[in-house]
Formats: C-alpha cells, structure tokens, sequence
C-alpha cells in the first residue's frame, strides 16, 4: 500500500518526509533525531532503502548518516558539490519503490547541487503524482539565491530554469512537496498552508508570476536576506558529516554553585524565559533567547566552541531547548539550573534586572525629545514598513558586531515587533557592559494598540 507522512519540525520550519510503498520506502531530507522515520517504517511494516537530501542545507543538521546507520539505506545527493558520503545523483535517474517511480531533477539556483525528486504510479501512466523540491519551490514562494553572491545572477537566473523549465512542466496536477513551510529562514513570504499544486503555484504564487527571466533574476537580486554564523557550521557539517546522534540528550540539573563554576570555566548561560521573567532577575553575564525563538537566533551568537547551561521555567522547556539546539549542532549541553531562576535567588548570589518601559512611556519620552537611544533591533524591511521617530536601527543579528557605534553614555531603550528580540538586545548589551538598560515590553505592538506616532 502507498503511503506518504510529512514530519514537520517545528522552530526551524523544516518538513521532511517519508514516503512508500509495497515493501519499501524512501526518506527525503531528514532531521537529526531521526528515530521517528525508522518508527513510522516499523509501524507500516516496510524497510527504508533510499535516503534523499535535495540539498547541502543551510539551517539544520541533516540526519542521513544517522538514518542509514540505523537502516542500512543509501544515501543520494546531488553530484554536483563534493560530499564526503553518500551517492552522487544526476538528470533522469531513476528509483523504484514498489509501483512509484522517482526520476531525479537536477533544479540549481538555491544551490548549485540541488535536486527535486518527480513521482510517478506506473499504474496511471507517466505524468508526475507529487514532486518533492527541496529549497527550490515552496508554496506561496521561491528559494533564497543569496548564498553565492559572486555567481548572484548566474544562481538566480538558474532558479527561473530549474522552475519554468523543469518544475512547471512536470503538469497542473502535480503536488507540491517543498523542505519548509512558513516561518523558515529559507525564503520570506512562504504560505501557511502546507498543501498545494504546480498548477496552483503557477496561478498565484506571486514570485511565479514573474515568467520574464530578466524580470524574475531583477526581482531575486533585490531581496534581502539575513545569513546566521552558524549556517557555515551547517554547512561544513552537511557535506562531511556531523557527529553521530544515537538520541536526543537530556541535560543533568545544577545546583547554583555549580552553575556559577561552569561560568568561571567559560560555559554560556542561556536563559530561556519569557522576556518579562529574564527582566525581573537574571544571571549577570547571562544570554536571554526566549525559548521560541531559538531556532531563528541562537545561531547569531553561540559559537560551537561554548559548553552551555539552560536557566528554564519549567523542566518541559529542557527537553524543547535541546531538540532545538541539536537541530542545529549545538551539543555541548551541560546541565540546566534546577527550579530555575528560584535556586539562583534563594543561595544569596546577585542577580540583575532591566527596566521595562511601556509604549506610552516610550511616546512621551520621544515627544519630550528626552536623551536616549532608543534601539530598533528588527529586520530591516520590518523597520522601513514602520518606526517610531527618531529609532536607531540596528538588526539583532548584526548587534554584537556593531555595539561600539551605541553611545554608552545614554540609556538604551531596545524594541522590537512584540519584546521578544528586545529582550535579547537588552542580554546582550548587558553582557558588554552597558549600564543604561531598558526594555520596550511589547514593543512596536504595544505601540500601535496605544496609538503611538509611526514613521513609514
């Protein structure tokens, strides 16, 4: 019997999927726990033989050679970067699955050895069932072509190809089966939905519409696209290999003394509470990320070299932090502070604060022309579309790199779409030293519910 399941894995948007038939099934572009594929097999009684990577990804650990360790599958990959596993794929070859046939598409542009995967049932002819296109096509938008920006008209003039001529033509009634969803790092303007058609995209994604060539690379080369350091670490990872995962870990409790030594021994604390927890006490030296919001930042500031401990609300929030971190080759996890913040306060050991400023406050601060900074730390499309008079711009990802263009001499105001980044400006300038420093809870929605004056 033919099956399909679609694992999704939240944080990073990262879809992958296992798909069968008959005896056998194929698995298109894992996660690093990967245990769930070899579970779903087992319930459907059949053997995984092929593990597919549409390409070298940029956001997340690939879990292939973990996979084939606990499967013995093959893995396949596109031939045209250097992987140092795996097999090379190329145009037109062909794998069978029972009654599916997968014919490889080599579909260049997000990067250079990409490949989409063409279904078809032999028991209904030869026109394509599904098309599974990695970070090539998603639904409601296209892949990213920032990532070769010496070759930046070549790679996106070779997107619109891999598109026009080799996706589209597949036919109308064929699904769609991308690498991400809405919220990924890989494109800007992805759909919520996870479910549509060549024939649908072809109608209403709005990048598609853009069938001139010249037109569709003009309109690649303007977009604006953040890049975390940890992408190289991904990279470098994807094509030699990560590290061997067996399971997810789970980290040991610290008591407060034990933390404060990990500390002395260089380890990083990050604080995964809300903003208005980490305002009211934290660790001095401490990182604040709330916890939904790791998959899109800690890759801006953990260095792989870090070992690192978790100040948590709840122990639930261990477990979710370290899939996110692992996802991302984070694995120098050491330990979490038991009861949290609680255990901290009650040894006696310092703790610090910042200040919260509400919207209003913010307002007639801004309109009394009061002597501060007040530090929007949002992407800049975000940041044009709207802004309070007078804001210094500075995107989050960008900040560590950029803190001794900020007079320290100033309060710091940090503000964002909602607080959430703005806690992490505010960790962060604490952490170098800034005395000054306050947070826009709420930020620039709070700002809008209370009226404030927007620049556009």
């Amino acid at each position: 019997m033919m099956f399909l399941d679609k694992i999704r894995s939240e944080g990073i948007s990262h879809l992958s999927y296992i798909l069968g038939d008959g005896r056998e099934a194929v698995v298109i572009d894992p996660r690093r726990d990967c245990s769930i594929y070899a579970e779903i097999a087992a319930q459907k009684d059949v053997q995984i033989t092929h593990i597919f990577e549409t390409h070298r990804n940029e956001d997340y650990v690939v879990g292939s050679q973990d996979l084939a360790r606990l499967t013995g599958a093959a893995i396949h990959h596109g031939s045209a970067l250097d992987f140092s596993y795996g097999h090379g794929v190329s145009e037109g070859d062909i794998f069978e699955v029972g009654d599916l046939r997968l014919k490889i598409l080599e579909t260049p542009g997000h990067t250079w050895e990409s490949i989409s995967i063409a279904v078809t049932d032999s028991n209904y002819g030869d026109d394509a069932v599904a098309v599974f296109t990695g970070d090539a096509l998603f639904i409601g938008d296209v892949g990213r072509t920032d990532f070769y920006p010496d070759q930046a008209r070549e790679v996106a003039g070779a997107l619109y190809d891999s598109i026009f001529n080799k996706l589209l033509p597949l036919g109308d009634q064929t699904l769609l089966y991308p690498a991400h969803g809405a919220g990924s790092v890989c494109g800007s303007s992805m759909a919520s939905r996870e479910f549509s058609t060549l024939g649908y995209e072809r109608l209403h994604n709005p990048v598609l519409q853009k069938t001139d060539r010249d037109a569709f690379i003009e309109y690649k080369l303007k977009e604006k696209h953040d890049q975390p350091a940890y992408f190289k670490k991904m990279e470098e990872y994807n094509r030699l290999g990560p590290p061997p995962l067996y399971a997810l870990p789970f980290p040991p409790p610290m008591s407060a003394e034990m933390v404060e030594k990990a500390m002395a021994d260089g380890a990083l604390v990050l604080d995964l509470r809300s903003p208005e927890a980490f305002a009211g006490a934290f660790i001095p030296g401490s990182l604040a990320i709330p916890l939904e919001m790791i998959p899109a930042y800690a890759g801006y500031f953990i260095d792989y070299t870090y070992d690192l401990v978790l100040i948590p609300e709840t122990v639930e929030q261990v477990a979710t932090a370290v899939r996110y971190l692992v996802r991302m080759g984070y694995d120098r996890i050491v330990g979490y502070l038991k009861t949290g913040m609680h255990a901290w306060e009650v040894s006696g050991r310092h703790f610090d604060r910042i200040g919260a400023v509400h919207a209003a406050v913010l307002q007639k601060r801004i309109r009394d022309k009061d002597n501060f900074i007040l530090l929007d730390v949002r992407k800049i499309d975000e940041f044009e579309k709207g802004r309070l008079a007078g804001a210094t711009h500075i995107f989050l990802g960008e900040l560590q790199s950029r803190l001794g263009e900020l007079d320290r001499n100033k309060p710091v105001v940090t503000f964002c779409g909602s607080g959430k980044r703005a806690i992490i400006a505010a960790s962060i300038l604490k952490c170098d030293g800034f005395k000054l420093v306050e947070d826009s809870l709420g930020s620039m929605q709070a700002c809008r519910n209370v009226g404030c004056r927007i620049e556009e």
